[in-house]
């Protein structure tokens, strides 16, 4: 006999092997009891959440001859004949490859004959959102007002493509995602009834990367059997099948990103391609990482919600203190941009490695992250004492303090010729600053205060601005680009200090009286 996979072996039979859908089951077996049943009925939700089991399951029980509970006895003519597939009272069709008007006029013409045995006919149109306007709107009358015999059951994962009037005339149920604990603890149950020596801790990690689907969460654990057939399913086993990457390497990689060691970065990622994992796998993983690092740096309750073991929550709490949520929060983006980069690039590894610089190399970006990033990093090296700032009177500064070859890094105090620099390259540094300051400087004066102690700007119209920030600014500006310290003062024309020029008398050019003023 031929292998049967995972997911067609078990697939649920009844509504009580149904996981992780009770409120719809729930109703659905409730309505059966009473009696109470619909004629149409939309089931949405992601893919591999059992909507396509129940809509079997539904179809098998409102023609049980015995039903137990709202659910088919399994046994009856009717039970066996559904499941073989060999009823004509239950017909499937996939609207993915029927999604004509025709195929739903062959329906409205088969619906006017009544079962010829049991007594419900019923559909269920798989993927209904693939239909046509056309095929839509001929399905219209009959799915409002079908005769007493026939059911609708409609399936989708994007219910937002079905036409509303479509949506008024039926019984919608939104499938669940199923829980990561859910879906474990099914394929644990299934393990036992196989007799497959399977860890935990690799039935846990199937499980989250099923993203809420046991129909993935199952071939994805029949993938990992096969590969290994006979032998005990590991943790180490499944990472190795999958392409993914151990927490243990994303906690050493995040520890030297904050370290700012890119070559032990670009070596780390050497060593991910060497083990062969996947790299659009490692990216997605790592994502997941960073955001339980961000709910633990947002709050401290939020341990309680991530599915980690105590010996890891104690060493991801020490490096979500190692950082800020900002940070954190820059390192989703760049890593969430990097994941869609992946999708159709040749050349992954370079992607991520360029990524992974971006991380530990916050100057290469002008984003807002990317800036309080580097505000933070300065402000640590400012308590660490790191940056040359004179001293008490009798003592020496931290610079004398310094290496030398740090010291030479510093930037140090302007000459006149710094400023003569500075006003000759004006408007190409204004340029380099970008944004609204750029603009507030467009058709500024620049001028060197008395003996070159550093320089006026004046700007060229009033404008609501902050002169002390803008100064600062300037004055980071010319540190960054020239590697000189300079006084800089920002004035608008109404504050500027320089004095009136005497306006010329021209009363002897005009023919007419004009009045002077003495003053």
């Amino acid at each position: 006999m031929s292998y049967t996979a995972l997911y067609r072996k078990f697939r649920p039979s009844e509504f009580s092997d149904v996981k992780g859908q009770d409120h719809i089951v729930t109703t659905l077996k409730n309505q059966i009891e009473a009696d109470r049943i619909g004629h149409a009925y939309l089931f949405c939700g992601t893919r591999g959440t059992g909507k396509t089991t129940v809509a079997k399951i539904f179809a098998r029980a409102v023609n049980c001859e015995h039903p137990v509970d709202g659910n088919p006895c399994g046994e009856c003519a009717m039970c066996r004949a559904i499941a073989s597939g060999a009823s004509m009272n239950v017909i499937e069709i996939d609207a993915a490859s029927n999604n004509g008007v025709d195929n739903i006029r062959e329906i409205r013409d088969e619906v006017a004959y009544s079962p010829t045995e049991g007594k419900y006919k019923v559909y269920i149109i798989d993927e209904v959102h693939m239909l046509s306007i056309g095929a839509f709107n001929a399905l219209l009358k009959t799915l409002e007002e079908p005769p007493s015999y026939v059911i609708f059951i409609l399936a989708t994962t994007e219910a937002h493509k079905i036409p509303v009037t479509i949506l008024s005339r039926c019984q919608r149920y939104d499938f669940r995602r199923i829980t990561t604990e859910t879906i474990a603890a099914r394929l644990r149950e299934l393990m036992d009834t196989e007799k497959v020596e399977v860890e935990d801790r690799a039935l846990t990690y199937i499980a989250k990367a099923a993203d809420g689907s046991m129909r993935d969460a199952l071939s994805l654990l029949d993938q990992c059997i096969a590969f290994y057939l006979g032998q005990k399913l590991t943790y180490e086993h499944v990472l190795e099948v999958l392409g993914a990457v151990d927490i243990d390497v994303f906690s050493s990689l995040f520890r030297k990103i904050c370290r700012q060691e890119v070559t032990d970065v670009i070596q780390e990622v050497e060593k991910i391609i060497l083990q062969g994992r996947e790299l659009s796998q490692f990216t997605v993983d790592f994502i997941w990482y960073l955001r339980n690092l961000l709910m633990l740096s947002t709050d401290d309750h939020m341990a309680e919600m991530l599915d980690v073991s105590a010996e890891n929550l104690i060493r991801m709490q020490e490096e979500a203190a190692m950082t800020d949520p900002e940070t954190l929060m820059r390192y989703i983006r760049v890593f969430s941009e990097l994941s869609g980069q992946l999708r159709y690039a040749t050349q992954k590894r370079v992607l991520v490695e360029i990524a992974l610089i971006k991380l530990c190399r916050p100057s290469m970006e002008k984003n807002y992250d990317s800036l309080l990033q580097r505000i933070s990093q300065i402000e640590q090296k400012l308590e660490q004492g790191a940056v040359c700032t004179p001293a008490a009177a009798g003592t020496d500064s931290l610079a004398q303090k310094m290496p030398a070859a740090q010291r030479e890094k510093l930037p140090r105090e302007a000459m006149s010729e710094d400023v003569q620099l500075f006003i000759n390259r004006f408007q190409e540094l204004r340029r380099k600053m970008g944004g609204m300051q750029s603009q507030q400087l467009k058709d500024a004066v620049v001028r060197e205060l008395p003996e070159g102690a550093g320089i006026q700007v004046i700007l060229g119209r009033e404008l609501p601005v902050d002169e002390q920030a803008l100064s600062e600014d300037l004055q980071r500006m010319i540190e960054k680009e020239l590697h000189v310290q300079m006084k800089v003062q920002v004035h608008t024309p109404h504050t500027d200090p320089r004095p009136q020029e005497p306006v010329a008398d021209l009363s002897g050019f005009i023919d007419m009286e004009i009045e002077v003023d003495s003053e």
